[in-house]
């Protein structure tokens, strides 16, 4: 392949178009007041969003490359997409618990409170569970979202990309 296309563009803008949709989704569960819920709908549409864009980013790609795409560079646009859109994803969740809902944090505590009282935790359990949840709220939120994103994403990506892989190989 002399004139292959490059990923940088296509990842940028995917990437940044799948961060936008995220925060608009995220945004759109606060207008609701379903913010604090992370049910399995909640999840499922996450997940759709995600894999559209990675299924459109390696897409775009493999057309600008001339129908060719390796499985390796599927992976990488789909993971580049994925990075872009959770670092983007990271930024709104900072500025959304920092000015827009800066009891989301107690919120979340509160909500797990009743859970713990329900699974039938002890008192001493649940205040050490509470003071764990304030010490690490922050880095288990964004250390969550960029880990369990790129996961995510590698797995969608690398699927994406096994079956959407054209070399010049298998074209002879």
């Amino acid at each position: 392949m002399e004139n292959q296309a490059s990923s940088k563009n296509t990842i940028l803008n995917y990437g940044l178009y799948y961060g936008v949709v995220s925060v608009i989704f995220s945004l759109i569960m606060y207008a609701l007041g379903k913010h604090l819920e992370q049910g399995i709908a909640t999840s499922l549409i996450g997940f759709a969003i995600m894999i559209t864009f990675i299924v459109l980013a390696t897409k775009k790609f493999k057309f600008d490359n001339g129908g060719f795409m390796s499985w390796g560079q599927g992976v990488k646009i789909g993971m580049g997409v994925v990075l872009i859109g959770v670092i983007i994803s990271a930024i709104y969740t900072y500025l959304f618990t920092s000015f827009i809902e800066p009891e989301f944090k107690n919120q979340i505590i509160e909500k797990s409170i009743v859970q713990w009282q329900d699974a039938g935790m002890s008192q001493d359990q649940i205040d050490l569970s509470k003071q764990m949840t304030e010490d690490y709220f922050y880095i288990s939120l964004f250390g969550g979202m960029v880990i369990g994103g790129l996961v995510l994403g590698f797995i969608f990506s690398a699927i994406t990309s096994a079956i959407m892989k054209h070399s010049e190989e298998e074209t002879y």
